[in-house]
């Protein structure tokens, strides 16, 4: 399994937002299954790519990629239109594998790609529910928001932590974020996150916590934004 213990946060907070605002259907299972699976074997495509030794994870390719396939095959047909977005996502894992090529996958803009994909998935859950994109804008626009200011957050916890400059892009940020959600009447209960963000964002960078508690800390804050926009939006 990837060790990206973080991605995983990533995948489903944007999932379980949209299920919980459309409602779940039918279909929304085997999309999870296939959402997760596609994640698996993109990591170890992108593991390929970086390595030019697609040999070495022959396996792993072989197996997601056939149970991505089922998994997402009574997707394709109980909504053909979701094959809408294959172009968006296709061109976010571009991205992804051209940093990938080079070994710089911790580069902020490749970071942001892998948001923006999880982003999609919001939309993605709305399509197969039948419900307009329009009614899934708000969620879709708060979810990325916590997610960039995560990204931003994360590296001053840790591979940037003695950066003064992400520092303050990151304080800058949810200063901003929490501005927009204010402005952008998503609720009191978001507001209320999103100046929790804010605060975690200002006072504990410089602090020496383990990744494990830098990890805990954002489990709780992801629950909470869950939380938050399925009350405002459902």
């Amino acid at each position: 399994m990837p060790p990206q213990h973080g991605a995983w946060a990533m995948l489903l907070l944007p999932y379980a937002a949209a299920v919980g605002v459309t409602g779940p259907r039918w279909p929304h299972l085997p999309l999870l299954g296939a959402w997760l699976t596609g994640y698996l074997f993109s990591y170890y495509a992108l593991l390929a790519v970086k390595t030019a030794r697609p040999a070495r994870v022959r396996p792993q390719l072989l197996l997601y990629g056939a149970v991505t396939a089922l998994l997402g095959l009574p997707v394709l047909l109980a909504r053909p239109t979701v094959l809408g977005y294959a172009p968006l996502f296709a061109a976010l894992v571009a991205v992804n594998a051209a940093y990938a090529r080079r070994r710089r996958e911790r580069v902020l803009l490749n970071n942001l790609a892998s948001v923006a994909q999880s982003v999609l998935v919001v939309f993605v859950v709305a399509t197969v529910a039948g419900v307009s994109v329009a009614a899934v804008a708000g969620v879709a626009a708060a979810v990325g928001a916590y997610l960039v200011g995560t990204v931003l957050y994360v590296k001053t916890m840790i591979r940037e932590r003695e950066s003064v400059e992400y520092r303050w892009a990151s304080g800058a940020y949810h200063l901003a974020a929490l501005v927009v959600a204010v402005a952008a009447g998503w609720g009191p209960a978001v507001a209320a996150v999103f100046a929790a963000l804010f605060l975690r964002a200002a006072l504990l960078p410089g602090r020496r916590l383990a990744p494990v508690q830098v990890g805990m800390i954002e489990l709780v804050g992801a629950v909470l934004v869950l939380a938050a926009v399925i009350a405002r939006w459902a």
